[in-house]
């Protein structure tokens, strides 16, 4: 099984090292890296030339976002199974793509269409101190609905998914992830796996969490994408977002 690992940059030099250390130090011998970068200014491309590997390739050109650079990764793509590892954040350790292959193969069979696990947020990814833990569980049917999503960076599908019910919704520049999970878990069913580890180690921060307003904005955002894809809520859906990251905080320390 070939596991591609995407990984979108734009001006990423003072972390992307980090994350590309981070791969080639993996175990599992089937990876494909695939780097989309967004036209970077500030030396990201020389960065990543000094990490040369045969099954990593790397694409620049100008996007529209983040979510459009996952789109064009999800077409050169040619693994089994498919993932995004963003250019800040770094694997938990060296056995986690061993990891989710063994999640497809062994854990759950070949019906097992999609695994996820759990992530940690650090204020570095040399640190210890843990900022936030994102405990996810098995998925029960109707809960992305309900504002819950499993933690999208360790979030690994088989390609047949995504080119059965496509990759990222650019209408939601803040939630497509949420609406993707939406998408492939509350309205198309795939069956998944869930492992009880941390995969990912991000960096606090993000497009979607960066401010007050960002998750304001990101919560209106997931709530349109219920909306789009048919699914009647009510403005209370934002407040239960909300509410159901504060165990994140409360459980930090948690390993």
């Amino acid at each position: 099984m070939k596991i591609t690992i995407i990984t979108v940059t734009y001006n990423s030099a003072a972390t992307v090292a980090d994350t590309l250390r981070a791969v080639d130090a993996q175990r599992y011998p089937h990876i494909e890296h695939i780097i989309v970068d967004g036209a970077s200014k500030d030396g990201t491309l020389d960065i990543v030339a000094q990490f040369p590997q045969p099954w990593r390739r790397v694409y620049s050109a100008p996007d529209k976002g983040i979510y459009d650079a996952m789109n064009k990764g999800l077409k050169l793509a040619t693994g089994d199974v498919i993932g995004f590892l963003n250019s800040d954040d770094a694997y938990a350790d060296e056995t986690v793509v061993q990891q989710i292959a063994d999640a497809f193969n062994v854990q759950g069979g070949p019906q097992v269409e999609a695994c996820y696990a759990d992530l940690v947020y650090v204020s570095d990814l040399r640190s210890s101190t843990i900022v936030r833990y994102w405990k996810s569980r098995p998925y029960i049917p109707g809960t992305c609905a309900k504002g819950w999503m499993p933690a999208h960076p360790t979030f690994y599908v088989r390609k047949h998914v995504f080119d059965a019910f496509g990759g990222f919704d650019l209408a939601f520049p803040r939630q497509a992830d949420f609406e993707l999970c939406l998408r492939f878990l509350d309205i198309h069913r795939i069956t998944t796996a869930y492992t009880p580890r941390v995969w990912v180690r991000m960096r606090t921060g993000g497009v979607s969490n960066n401010s007050v307003r960002g998750v304001l904005k990101g919560n209106w955002e997931a709530y349109l994408a219920c909306r789009k894809n048919g699914i009647p809520v009510t403005p209370f859906f934002m407040a239960r977002k909300i509410l159901s990251r504060i165990p994140q905080f409360i459980f930090k320390g948690a390993r």
